[in-house]
């Protein structure tokens, strides 16, 4: 019996091949295209005719046909696209050599840094050409960071025994990161705040009213997370020696306490001196100068600035007090411990390549600056 319509090529699929279908008809990361075709193809294999694999995978009939006919002419070869020939480049390499040269090491007159108006104008290119090539190599001369360098003579040796001491507490101790988070301040915002409502955030003035400050005494215990916390209206040795008895007080007897300070003035006092003298417990542990980022309290602060303070309304000085307990009670109920992954050696080692890349950097200004 004759049958009617263009007849279909065969297919036959070896074993390697329908390894290499099941593959990608499985893979995620392949794209839906590709996978539909080595689903046809491979249906098209056991048997099915066109009109079958198209209802069983939901495709016209015209797309099982066509892949059918590739694999058969290019076999896994064709399932793949062929390159296709799109809009020349308007950017050549010698424009973005350019481009990135300019941002890294030149300035625009007038100005700090550059905008992608400023710097496509001066290179004769358009904006969204410059914009490209700094989203490509991650340049973002719109934005800064801070930092501060330590001049610590003992910095290694203190890094040292910081990190030591994060990465292996010694046994029947407690480690405990101890700072101030001082002159937090009570403010009231002049006019309401309007609520979060779909489509729109919370909004707030920016004129406020202060009612006072305070200073946030903590001790974060990094094994745990729990924190040892105290508020005063003063930040001077006197309090921070009645922090160090509520340090006392809450830690059980039989556990030397092994405290990472900064080298504030109140840490350092005859006064406090004389404390720690009489208490052999207590062990100190200094960070060097211009290194707050070693000392894990920090991060809490930054929770609690966070949560609490930068977006807080509070009319008087006891009532910020009052939200700062809440929340100190809140987070000691379920506690988190802080973990420091870093090794001292990748500290250092970090820092030594910051300080030659900025030393390079600062001698190629001068020469730059020279040939001028």
């Amino acid at each position: 019996m004759s049958t009617v319509g263009r007849p279909k090529a065969e297919l036959h699929i070896t074993d390697e091949e329908r390894v290499e279908l099941v593959r990608l008809a499985r893979r995620r990361s392949a794209g839906s295209a590709l996978v539909d075709r080595a689903r046809i193809v491979l249906a098209c294999g056991a048997g099915a005719d066109n009109c079958e694999v198209a209802e069983r995978l939901g495709v016209s009939q015209m797309m099982v046909g066509r892949w059918r006919r590739r694999f058969v002419a290019h076999r896994l070869d064709g399932l793949f696209d062929e390159p296709r020939l799109g809009r020349p480049r308007l950017i050549s390499d010698e424009h973005v050599e350019r481009i990135v040269d300019a941002t890294l090491h030149e300035k625009p007159k007038a100005a700090t840094h550059w905008s992608s108006r400023m710097l496509a104008q001066q290179l004769k290119l358009s904006p969204s050409a410059v914009g490209r090539v700094w989203r490509a190599f991650g340049l973002r001369p719109d934005r800064t960071e801070t930092f501060s360098l330590s001049k610590d003579p003992q910095f290694v040796e203190k890094v040292r025994d910081v990190v030591g001491l994060y990465m292996s507490p010694p046994d029947n101790a407690l480690v405990l990161c101890v700072d101030e988070k001082s002159q937090i301040q009570a403010l009231d915002r002049m006019q309401p705040l309007l609520p979060l409502l779909p489509q729109h955030p919370e909004r707030r003035t920016n004129t406020y009213a202060r009612h006072g400050t305070t200073s946030l005494f903590a001790a974060l215990d990094i094994a745990t997370g729990r924190v040892i916390g105290k508020t005063f209206r003063r930040h001077r040795a006197h309090e921070f020696r009645k922090f160090l008895d509520e340090i006392d007080a809450a830690v059980p007897a039989e556990l030397d306490v092994h405290l990472v300070m900064d080298n504030y003035a109140t840490h350092k006092t005859p006064a406090i001196q004389r404390w720690l003298t009489r208490r052999p417990r207590f062990h100190v542990h200094f960070t060097p100068t211009s290194s707050s980022w070693l000392n894990l309290v920090e991060s809490f602060f930054s929770i609690v600035d966070r949560r609490v303070t930068r977006r807080g309304v509070h009319r008087s000085t006891k009532a910020l007090e009052a939200d700062i307990h809440a929340f100190l009670s809140a987070h000691n109920s379920d506690p988190k411990p802080f973990i420091w992954t870093k090794t001292a050696d990748q500290i250092l080692d970090s820092l030594k390549r910051y300080c030659t890349k900025a030393n390079a950097v600062r001698l190629e200004r001068e020469r730059r600056a020279r040939a001028d």
